[in-house]
């Protein structure tokens, strides 16, 4: 390669790069969207574990095939999230015109099956695996080429979905209370936790974490553990940014939630006295992922997989990162925080499309005498 190539190359990947800053990568910190001055100015990708971050590796936008045509996404990540990574690429390509369309996963699923082959959407960019799988399952994806499937662990994809980045469960505790070897490394143990415990039931991923249990557990384990936690007074929160937000204040001593609500915690207060333990092969270690398949009757196959392929470039793995929190799936980018790698994590053996089974888990929470 020459090095007028390389500098070619290299420039595209900082114009890529500045593209996404201007557009607003700010700090998140739960639901709230993106954090402005007073006058109404993002103000920059500056946050905890972020400080001298360096180039991370992986394939550049600069290195992969240029994205030329109309492309529809339904995506199911929310557009605070995602919304200026969706942007960036957009403007990244003169000859692009992306059109993203919001909404839940499951309601997204339920329009592409309604839709039939009148569909408008080429690729479904998922908030969790589930909902990839009940595609799959109904044969409205396409195949996607090997190359593209194995950026990632073989775990984290199937023949027709990828996953882009993702979330661990996790047990966010208050320092000033506990040391991580005072928390149980088993999910099981729970019900007995002499501290005051809290989570959010009627979030999805604490859902799909009860199913995960219910999976691998079975149901009557699961019914007795969800007692168990009840009796002892669990506190119930509308989310997991919530549940984060009073470990750190002392509200409680220790939650459920997933690993990167603790990060946001800490983003918006280095000195927080919030950290994150982790259970070992159970249903409280289950790593779930977001993903994106292309949909069977797409007209443009070729600039679907090849935009599915950039949510893996270098540029969005260290997007997800930074503002997110999530876990990147390419091994060349790091998560932000001090983090376990995923290697490092005892995540269970888990077939991460049956989480989209919740109806018999929130039939199981509801006879338990949660209140959803």
């Amino acid at each position: 390669m020459n090095s007028r190539h390389t500098t070619d190359e290299r420039r595209g990947r900082r114009r890529f790069l500045a593209g996404v800053a201007a557009l607003g990568t700010a700090s998140l910190a739960g639901c709230t969207g993106l954090l402005e001055d007073d006058d109404g100015e993002d103000l920059g990708i500056i946050g905890y574990g972020r400080a001298g971050r360096g180039e991370q590796g992986g394939t550049p936008v600069s290195e992969m095939p240029d994205l030329s045509g109309e492309l529809t996404v339904y995506s199911g990540r929310n557009k605070f999230l995602v919304g200026d990574l969706m942007r960036a690429i957009d403007n990244h390509y003169d000859d692009l015109a992306l059109d993203v369309r919001y909404n839940s996963s499951t309601d997204h699923v339920n329009q592409i099956l309604n839709e039939g082959d009148g569909t408008p959407a080429d690729v479904f960019y998922s908030v969790n695996a589930g909902s990839l799988g009940v595609l799959a399952d109904e044969d409205r994806t396409r195949s996607l080429p090997a190359e593209v499937r194995e950026m990632v662990r073989p775990e984290f994809s199937t023949d027709t979905w990828v996953g882009t980045s993702g979330r661990a469960r996790s047990v966010p505790y208050n320092t000033e209370v506990y040391d991580e070897a005072d928390l149980p490394d088993d999910i099981m143990a729970y019900p007995d936790f002499e501290g005051d415990l809290g989570w959010a039931p009627v979030y999805g991923s604490c859902q799909a974490f009860v199913t995960a249990m219910r999976i691998l557990e079975g149901e009557e384990a699961t019914r007795e553990w969800l007692e168990g936690v009840v009796d002892a007074g669990i506190r119930s929160y509308p989310d997991e940014f919530a549940v984060c937000e009073a470990v750190a204040d002392g509200e409680i001593d220790a939650g459920l939630t997933n690993h990167y609500y603790i990060q946001r915690v800490l983003d918006g207060d280095p000195d927080a006295p919030i950290a994150t333990a982790f259970t070992s092969g159970d249903a409280g270690a289950v790593f779930n992922v977001a993903g994106a398949t292309v949909i069977d009757t797409t007209d443009e196959p070729d600039l679907a997989e090849n935009f599915v392929r950039h949510l893996l470039s270098s540029e969005a793995q260290d997007y997800f990162a930074r503002t997110t929190f999530e876990y990147p799936l390419i091994p060349e980018v790091e998560p932000v925080g001090e983090l376990p790698t995923i290697d490092e994590l005892d995540v269970p053996d888990l077939d991460l499309t049956r989480l989209s089974d919740l109806q018999p888990t929130v039939d199981l929470m509801r006879e338990a005498g949660i209140d959803l």
